[in-house]
């Protein structure tokens, strides 16, 4: 049964008060007009969350306006990500938050929107036409927060001067990886404050050294999975350097005192023995578990000697996770090596709540409903999207603290929260509250500071 949190405001006037910070930040009167008005036509009820079916419900004849806001206004984004980041932090930012790296999908039909290509769409599940968004969701005791969202330029298309034209992307955007993407938005996240303990990411950003690497030098704790074929030594290998042969040329790299293997067959060394069962969380059908198996290895992403070999490098935990299914999942973290196993579990398994955050910007507030064409328009609908992502959870989190207060009672399971007030922006939403106990305590025990 859904629990029924009144809120203590009337929602306008919350809301409005939240979103003076991103306001204060647009240079032009219209544009604070029309930015409130687009948030509202998001929050609101209606299943499609496109400028024309907003506008009907939200500015009766005036869909031309909203839509030159959203897709032709030239307003930076930036200042405001800025404020997003840090109204992010205020709500769940701290020692014990986590940082999620992943990338979410926007299939799309054509070939005209910027960044349209045939490639991995997450959301079906394989090739197809898509757009790929490089995410950044901040979190902590299992709520969510996006903090950047921003498009993936596949090569050919950053090559394609008619194309970058047609879709307006701006000069100084070239190609770059999705790992390189993702190591700028965090270096952006650090510079405005963001406190976050550790960064996760999939395979798809850990089977690369280079962002590993840059995750390193930057001083973070992390833990990514990583791909089968990744190659491993013990963590006890020896680099010896040869003596120079007595003609010829000397050796160029030190040899490793035992052959790379990869993460399959490191795992596999240890034994049936080694996986062990263990929890992480609770879901809704009671605490979810597997086995594991940890081993403190060296990744083999040193210097390439010869043959695709690298040399032994950074020592890590290699973890790996035996599903049901009998699916096998593989990771690395540089958690010090007297980790606990279950600290390194609920590590990696904390990742979930960044693919809850993204089916939320989708299903409730119309993420992959934009219909516009060009650079710009996506980033300002994907921007406006996660500030009004921002605004629920502000009210989620204020509504069970008011609750808390109120009852003294400590929400409990996964019951959904639907927030009330006079007008209160949208319906009962299926996905509105995550975990309530884990809203509630985040608030009871450490409430933040306001933006």
């Amino acid at each position: 049964m859904d629990t029924v949190i009144p809120v203590r405001t009337n929602w306008p006037e919350d809301f409005q008060e939240w979103l003076q910070p991103f306001l204060a930040v647009f240079t032009r009167s219209e544009q604070r007009c029309w930015a409130p008005l687009y948030l509202q036509g998001l929050l609101g009820p209606g299943a499609r969350k496109s400028v024309a079916p907003m506008a009907e419900r939200v500015c009766p004849g005036q869909t031309q306006q909203l839509h030159h806001f959203v897709s032709s206004s030239t307003w930076s984004t930036a200042p405001l990500e800025q404020v997003l980041r840090k109204k992010a932090d205020a709500l769940v930012g701290g020692k014990d938050a986590v940082l999620i790296v992943d990338d979410t999908a926007l299939p799309k039909q054509g070939k005209h929107s910027v960044g349209v290509k045939r490639q991995h769409c997450g959301v079906l599940g394989k090739q197809a036409n898509c757009q790929v968004l490089v995410s950044l969701t901040l979190a902590r005791k299992e709520v969510p927060v996006p903090i950047a969202l921003r498009l993936y330029l596949p090569e050919d298309w950053a090559q394609d001067e008619a194309r970058r034209a047609a879709a307006k992307v701006p000069e100084s955007i070239t190609f770059e990886t999705k790992g390189d993407i993702a190591l700028a938005q965090i270096d952006a996240a650090l510079a405005d404050g963001v406190r976050f303990g550790m960064v996760l990411a999939d395979a798809g950003y850990g089977s690369s050294a280079g962002f590993r690497a840059g995750l390193t030098q930057r001083g973070l704790r992390w833990a990514v999975g990583v791909q089968p074929t990744q190659k491993v030594y013990p963590a006890d290998v020896r680099l010896d350097v040869p003596a120079d042969p007595p003609v010829g040329r000397p050796a160029k790299h030190p040899r490793p005192s035992t052959p790379s293997v990869s993460v399959v067959q490191m795992i596999e060394t240890l034994g049936s023995k080694a996986l062990r069962r263990c929890s992480w969380r609770s879901g809704t059908k009671g605490m979810l578990s597997a086995r594991f198996a940890a081993v403190w290895v060296c990744v083999a992403d040193g210097a390439l000697v010869s043959h695709w070999q690298h040399l032994s490098g950074q020592a890590a935990w290699l973890v790996c996770e035996v599903r049901s299914s009998g699916e096998r999942k593989y990771y690395f973290t540089n958690h010090p090596a007297d980790t606990p196993r279950r600290t390194l579990v609920r590590a990696i398994k904390a990742r979930w709540a960044c693919e809850q955050a993204h089916q939320q910007l989708k299903d409730e507030l119309g993420l992959d409903h934009y219909e516009g064409r060009s650079w710009l328009g996506l980033h300002h609908h994907a921007l406006l999207t996660m500030m009004a992502f921002g605004y629920l959870q502000h009210r989620r989190l204020d509504s069970v603290l008011q609750a808390g207060k109120k009852t003294g009672i400590q929400c409990t399971g996964t019951a959904t929260a639907t927030i009330i007030a006079s007008g209160t922006p949208g319906h009962s939403r299926r996905a509105l509250s995550g975990n309530l106990r884990s809203v509630s305590s985040l608030r009871r025990h450490d409430k933040p500071a306001s933006a």
